[in-house]
Parts: structure tokens; sequence; C-alpha cells
């Protein structure tokens, strides 16, 4: 969800409050960016949509595949364990799948924090934390987080206004972080070629393509609302710093009974099917839901 403000779940599923956020100074003036696609997602043909409770469902998505099958797993502010709540971790974001292990990336509720935390749930459904001392200049928010395809890096992002993404050695699969926790350092970023706001969540098409939500209504940057975005870089992540190219690929559907302002939440791209799913919270009363798009590519 959102992290900029409180929103409260109506129809007597619950009231969710979200992490406070300091504010980020706007993009400047610029010419607005056209979206490769005016209606649908560009390279991208739209095959169905469900909706799921936003309690459970509403801050991301990820395939998981083990013992030789796959499963759709879903992430919303009910899915923090109690444990964890009381330990501060309170704000939970899109999470990402690799060989049947699981890491959901972890945020504090005080804006004053300096860590931020990585689980991950091993096959056997055993718990371990990966905590991060933010870099110069890293804001402690941790809206989601992607493995790269070979599973040895870790994308993720800070909230607002950026112009890069970081990459971490992934947890457990890469041998300069332990197996059962512990530290993570920052191995690099990805420098952006253009600015985005609020990314919600991302996952790798391929070792060089990312598709990411923006939850931006601004119109400041890209010439529409809620683009989703596809981060294209040079070469597969070595842990150096790279530049990735941005391109928006069009609006996520904003459809719904109800007006008012959307929330693009999570992203998952399962390479079994070639599925790719895209989640946006519905507005106003009708915030209880939260809609995931399927796609396949054209």
């Amino acid at each position: 969800m959102r992290l900029t403000r409180s929103r409260a779940v109506v129809a007597g599923v619950a009231v969710v409050l979200a992490a406070g956020v300091a504010a980020v100074p706007a993009a400047s003036a610029q010419t607005l960016i056209q979206p490769e696609s005016s209606s649908g997602i560009a390279g991208w043909t739209e095959t169905g949509s469900s909706n799921q409770n936003v309690l459970t469902a509403g801050e991301g998505v990820t395939t998981v595949m083990k013992s030789g099958s796959t499963s759709v797993l879903y992430r919303g502010a009910a899915s923090i364990p109690a444990s964890l709540a009381e330990e501060g971790w309170t704000h939970i974001g899109d999470p990402d799948s690799a060989d049947g292990y699981i890491i959901d990336a972890y945020q504090n509720t005080s804006s004053s924090a300096t860590t931020k935390m990585y689980l991950l749930t091993t096959p056997s459904g055993t718990t371990y934390q990966y905590t991060h001392t933010l870099a110069p200049g890293e804001l402690y928010n941790n809206s989601f987080d992607a493995i790269s395809p070979d599973t040895q890096w870790l994308v993720s992002g800070d909230w607002g206004t950026q112009n890069r993404l970081y990459v971490y050695p992934s947890p457990y699969f890469n041998s300069a972080t332990g197996q059962t926790g512990g530290t993570l350092p920052l191995a690099g970023q990805i420098n952006l070629s253009t600015p985005v706001n609020d990314i919600q969540g991302c996952d790798f098409v391929t070792a060089t393509e990312l598709i990411c939500a923006s939850d931006d209504g601004s119109e400041s940057i890209f010439a529409n609302v809620d683009p989703l975005l596809e981060v294209t870089l040079p070469s597969a992540l070595n842990g150096s710093t790279v530049t990735g190219t941005v391109t928006d690929l069009g609006s996520i559907p904003n459809s719904s009974i109800c007006s008012g302002t959307f929330e693009p939440e999570g992203v998952d791209y399962d390479t079994t099917s070639g599925t790719l799913r895209v989640e946006i919270t519905q507005p106003s009363y009708c915030e209880v839901a939260t809609t995931v798009y399927t796609y396949q590519q054209s």
C-alpha cells in the first residue's frame, strides 16, 4: 500500500495503517515522456483479471516453484507475523521467490530507522532475517525486492522520486551472505535513465529486463497515470553499478465501480508460464479489493 498516508479498509474488513514517509521533492520540470502504448500495455496482451482481498494480497505477489509445481503467493498487511511486528517490522512489500525460497521486503514504521530487513523463508518454512544498514542517501523505505534470474542479486528501491534502484547480494544464494541470516551489504545500484516516482513492485522478465509498477498519478514525468515501466539493463547484473533505460509501457488499468485514486502494487513474472501479473488496489469504498491483471507477451 501507499506509504505516504494512512488508508482505511472499509465494509467491515479492517483498518490498515500504512507507515508514514517523509516528503520527497517532486521531479524538476521537464518534457513529459509519452507511453509506448496509448491503450493497454505495449508488448503485452491482457489475458484476464481477478480481485483479491487487500489485507492478504494488497502489497505484492510472486510465483513460488517447489517440488516441481508452482503456486501464486500474495502478501498483504495481514501477512506480517506478530513476532516481526513486535520487533518494529510493520510494513511488508512486494516479495520474490527462487527455487522455492521466498524473500520478503520489510521496513520499520519509524522514518528515523537506519535499517531495512529482508526475510528469507526456506522451502521447509524456516525463516532467517537479513538486515541492511542504510548507506548514505539511502531511505528506509522497502517497497519490493526482485531476485535476478541467476539468483545472485537482489534489487530493491526507495520511495518518492528516485533515479536509481539498489543492488544487494541475494540472501542465502550469494556467497557474500550467510545461509542463516545476518547482515546484508549494498553491492551497487542501477542508475535510471529517467527518474521514477513511487515504485511499488518490480520483477525480472529476463536477466536484462525488469518490469516495475509506479504508483504515480502526478503525470509530472510520464504523460499518463500509474505507468507500468520497463527497465532495460546493458547486461546481466554482476554486482557493479550499471545504467538502466526506462520505458513507459502504458498505464496499469484503472477500472472500478468506485471513483478515486488507484494504487499500483506488486509485479510478478512467472517464468514457467510466461504470465505477467500486475496488482492495483481499487479506490474509495472499493479498496477492500486488489485487482490482479494477467498478461502474456504479444
